[in-house]
């Protein structure tokens, strides 16, 4: 039986996407950051390892866009890998959230009873435990480092997913095509791959687009406070955490990775809300 109700529409959903402001504009902005990053792979203005000291602290200028930072370290090549380091630490650890996530919900959902109720109070508990605290714990046995950061920071987006798709699961399942479905002998399982997930597909995409906001945020944050990547990788967290101490003297040494902090975070954000928008059937029928 072919499922007509789900919201995710299977054309024109990129033409409406890019139609919308919110989308375009946060489009923009990450592409530019992404398309920074993959630069970083093959080229940097300098060697972000390289220490010269005759040029520490120098102010922005033609040599230096961004300034140089107190061991004569080129700005702009430091947030030029920075951005790879935190776009990489963000996507995967949303993809452990949602890779793990989504099926627990689903299948919180789906079996209801003892099995709902012992999925959510675990998650109840995962979720008590921010990925700062997380990556305390983690640090104190194995170390800091990028692969903990990740680790911690997907640890606490599992519950997020899993609440995420368990509501919208809920929402799905007394529906008649799924009672349809159910009296054509189909199981659990096979019913939410192919009913369940296509409708709760919109709202997961939005949520994805949030945490991995979200985890640019906790990396940088990690990074701060020395339990994200270590040096000589370098870091936007770590960036603000080095320049804290150099505010009067240098101020672009936290205005630089702030605002790339910054931007990146307000292009996932619009996107997300431009995907919402698209998405959100009361606002398409009022277009």
């Amino acid at each position: 039986m072919s499922d007509r109700t789900s919201d995710l529409p299977e054309r024109g959903f990129v033409a409406k996407a890019f139609a919308n402001r919110s989308f375009l504009a946060g489009f923009v902005i990450t592409a530019l950051v992404t398309a920074m990053a993959l630069l970083s792979f093959f080229w940097t203005p300098y060697d972000v390892t390289k220490l010269i000291v005759a040029d520490r602290m120098q102010p922005p200028s033609t040599t230096h866009i961004f300034g140089t930072d107190q061991f004569g370290r080129d700005m702009l090549s430091m947030i030029m890998v920075g951005a790879r380091n935190s776009i990489a630490v963000a996507l995967v650890a949303v993809g452990i959230g949602m890779g793990i996530g989504v099926p627990l919900g689903c299948w919180a959902a789906a079996r209801g009873g003892y099995v709902d109720d012992a999925l959510m109070r675990f998650n109840d508990i995962v979720f008590a435990f921010p990925a700062l605290l997380s990556a305390i714990m983690i640090t104190a046995i194995f170390g800091p480092g990028a692969v903990n950061a990740i680790i911690a920071i997907g640890i606490f987006n599992i519950p997020v997913f899993a609440r995420v798709a368990r509501a919208g699961a809920l929402a799905i399942w007394p529906r008649e095509f799924i009672l349809a479905a159910r009296a054509s002998g189909k199981g659990h399982a096979l019913i939410t791959v192919e009913h369940i997930l296509p409708n709760i597909a919109n709202l997961l995409l939005v949520q994805g687009t949030i945490q991995f906001a979200l985890g640019i945020l906790a990396e940088a944050g990690l990074s701060y406070v020395g339990l994200g990547a270590q040096p000589p990788m370098p870091s936007w967290g770590r960036m603000l955490f080095d320049a804290q101490t150099r505010m009067v003297v240098a101020p672009y040494l936290a205005i630089v990775p702030g605002m790339a902090i910054i931007i990146t975070v307000l292009g996932l954000n619009l996107i997300g809300d431009g995907i919402s928008d698209t998405l959100d059937p009361k606002l398409r029928r009022q277009r």
